[in-house]
């Protein structure tokens, strides 16, 4: 499709810089009648004055759209049932919300007759994989116009150069005060890159956190929380029935208040690069934490270390930009059963930084303590009968052994 047959693109519109530039770069270089979509997803800003700014642009089809619910509801909590983390550390915050953005996005267009979608990633990050992956696969002939990836505006320079030429409005008073780090927010969490980053050995500034207090400042009081759980997902924090995307905001503000959830990592990109980036996610380090908790004293052993093995694969096809694909869908499938039983409460305490668990209980659960006891089982289980089991599971290497085989 050349880009005089674009006759209506449906841009994902945060109202910033970049995001604007790009609706009038649209609009000149497709002559095309654009449509903008902009999700509230948590993301801590007022997305209402998007619309002003879009009609200021000639926009005359505008979504905004509270997204809060589904984005815990339907991708935070359908992760974190898996206990998901990629490379050992990261919550994957930013991927998980563009599978939902790449959704809407392919919705508003099917709804507005549009031919295109367009977004704002660049052509060196993991986002434009994300969404254009989503939109193939919920939308498979939809073209895809990624701007980074074809114009020459490749410097903040020559983004603002660009908006002055074309007189489009910017917040100067803000300009002075705008943070020099990448930021990518939303109810999961908060994300850094570039300025000082982009030097692993330099230690982040102390003030970059947005978050969460250090947890050297964090109070000296522990806070004691309790975590109730229905079906692996948390429904009730200290008794009180909360909604999902309540939940997560309540658990940002507590974890926050304690130091918890700052993370400095390095991760390998999709498209090849290592990338160090910092991130704060208080409420998800606090969720998946009370998670494992629960799923020790109600989940199988095997069912349990199956899950734990298929993790790591199931994290990278969201980190990815999977989410959407057969592969995400069959392991999903497999993980929601797993949770039948993963009910009942977890306490835990919070302190400077840490998520410690202190307890945990549950109607379904699988510890008996008259079988686990140091104490006099009344023969709940004969000691007798561990010898076998030994022996039986050694047969293999005796005889290896008695074959001269060296198995040092």
């Amino acid at each position: 499709m050349s880009q005089t047959a674009v006759k209506k693109v449906v841009l994902a519109y945060s109202g910033g810089l970049d995001t604007s530039i790009i609706v009038k770069w649209l609009q000149d270089e497709y002559q095309c009648e654009v449509v903008t979509f902009t999700a509230d997803i948590g993301q801590g800003e007022e997305v209402e004055p998007a619309r002003a700014k879009a009609k200021a642009m000639g926009i005359k089809e505008i979504y905004i759209e509270d997204l809060r619910e589904e984005f815990v509801r339907d991708f935070v909590f359908p992760m974190f049932r898996a206990n998901t983390i990629y490379e050992g550390e990261y919550l994957l915050g930013t991927s998980i919300a563009r599978p939902l953005i790449a959704k809407r996005l392919v919705e508003i267009a099917t709804e507005t007759g549009a031919d295109a979608i367009s977004h704002g990633a660049t052509g060196k990050g993991n986002d434009q994989v994300r969404f254009e992956l989503g939109a193939y696969a919920l939308k498979p002939g939809v073209k895809v116009i990624a701007p980074w990836r074809e114009w020459n505006l490749t410097s903040r320079e020559t983004l603002m150069a660009y908006a002055k030429e074309h007189n489009i409005p910017i917040d100067f008073a803000k300009q002075g005060k705008k943070s020099p780090y990448s930021m990518d927010a939303n109810l999961l969490h908060i994300s850094y890159e570039g300025d000082v980053l982009e030097d692993p050995w330099h230690e982040a500034e102390d003030d970059m956190w947005r978050w969460s207090v250090s947890p050297e400042l964090a109070p000296d009081q522990a806070t004691y929380i309790e975590i109730s759980y229905l079906n692996g997902d948390p429904v009730a924090l200290d008794g009180q029935a909360m909604s999902p995307a309540t939940m997560l905001e309540t658990l940002n503000k507590i974890g926050g208040a304690n130091g918890i959830g700052r993370l400095d990592i390095v991760e390998n990109r999709y498209v090849g690069m290592k990338s160090r980036g910092a991130y704060e996610t208080p409420g998800g380090t606090i969720m998946i934490r009370a998670h494992r908790a629960i799923e020790s004293i109600t989940l199988d052993r095997e069912v349990s270390h199956l899950k734990d093995e298929l993790m790591p694969r199931y994290a990278s096809l969201i980190y990815n930009g999977y989410w959407w694909s057969p592969e995400r869908k069959m392991l999903q499938a497999m993980i929601d059963a797993s949770q039948a039983d993963v009910n009942g409460v977890v306490r835990l305490k919070l302190y400077k930084g840490n998520v410690i668990v202190v307890g945990r209980k549950s109607e379904d659960s699988l510890f008996d303590a008259s079988i686990a006891t140091f104490e006099d089982d009344a023969g709940a289980y004969n000691q007798a009968d561990a010898a076998g089991f030994i022996k039986l599971n050694a047969l293999r290497m005796r005889i290896a052994a008695n074959k001269g085989r060296s198995l040092k």
